[in-house]
């Protein structure tokens, strides 16, 4: 099975690389299933129902999420609706929404997917660790095909989280940094791993985000509202080959496309 993991989609540049470049990218990989992180689908924070129907429209199968997935109001009603967006498992109980739920692919497989948040340099929440091994373990009861989101800022928390759930999952796509990283390996028990994907969005930017915008708040530390930027924009995600009788995957490939 070859699965898609795309990059954070930043904005309407990000919503447009989706909608040209993905059913290509299955055509000329042969992919049975995308998932896409779309926590800032929706102009550069949250995403709302309009965005995730464009989204799943122009061929995402799943969308994963962060730390940004509660900014738009509407989002507490629709992921209680829409099985096909996840947010952070590690949310205490309570939280809106699921963060980690078997989804049919198109041939009739299943994959199961997981997302969590880290939490150094974030949001105190629940162990991420913990959270994703109990939540692959009951997904392992319905497939061996378990794909996982870890959103987090620091690379060695995403690196020790590959080596707690190598041989326990197919893949760790890490994302939230928007800067696509090239430690794309297979671990030794057969995980596929990669500390993040990069983004979906415009490159002419800083992580998507105007450039003159960015830079008038670090010389002068005044608040100032972060525009989504529009040039140069590229679709960042890897793509994984799961051999479906085991779980375990056979390659992993950086996914980088021009608009």
């Amino acid at each position: 099975m070859n699965i898609l993991f795309i990059g954070d989609i930043v904005g309407a540049p990000g919503r447009e690389a989706i909608k040209k470049l993905v059913q290509p990218l299955r055509q000329e990989y042969s992919v049975d299933f995308v998932i896409a992180n779309g926590e800032n689908s929706s102009g550069g924070s949250g995403i709302t129902q309009k965005v995730a129907s464009e989204l799943f429209a122009s061929g995402a199968d799943v969308l994963t999420s962060g730390d940004h997935i509660w900014k738009r109001p509407e989002i507490f009603e629709l992921i209680n609706r829409e099985e096909r967006i996840l947010r952070p498992l590690n949310f205490p109980s309570g939280a809106p929404g699921r963060g980690a739920a078997v989804f049919k692919t198109k041939n009739a497989g299943k994959v199961g997917v997981v997302n969590v948040n880290g939490r150094v340099f974030m949001d105190a929440l629940e162990c991420p660790f913990k959270t994703a091994l109990s939540a692959c373990e009951k997904l392992a009861e319905e497939t061996k095909i378990i794909i996982l989101d870890i959103h987090a800022e620091a690379t060695s928390e995403k690196v020790a989280l590959g080596w707690y759930l190598d041989g326990k999952v197919s893949a760790i796509f890490g994302t939230h940094t928007h800067i696509q990283t090239a430690d794309e390996k297979i671990l030794p028990k057969g995980t596929a791993y990669i500390t993040d994907v990069g983004m979906t969005g415009p490159y002419d930017s800083v992580i998507g985000r105007r450039k003159e915008d960015v830079l008038t708040r670090f010389l002068s530390s005044i608040p100032v509202k972060f525009e989504v930027a529009e040039g140069d924009v590229q679709l960042h995600g890897a793509l994984v080959e799961i051999d479906e009788n085991t779980g375990r995957a056979l390659s992993i490939l950086r996914i980088q496309k021009k608009l």
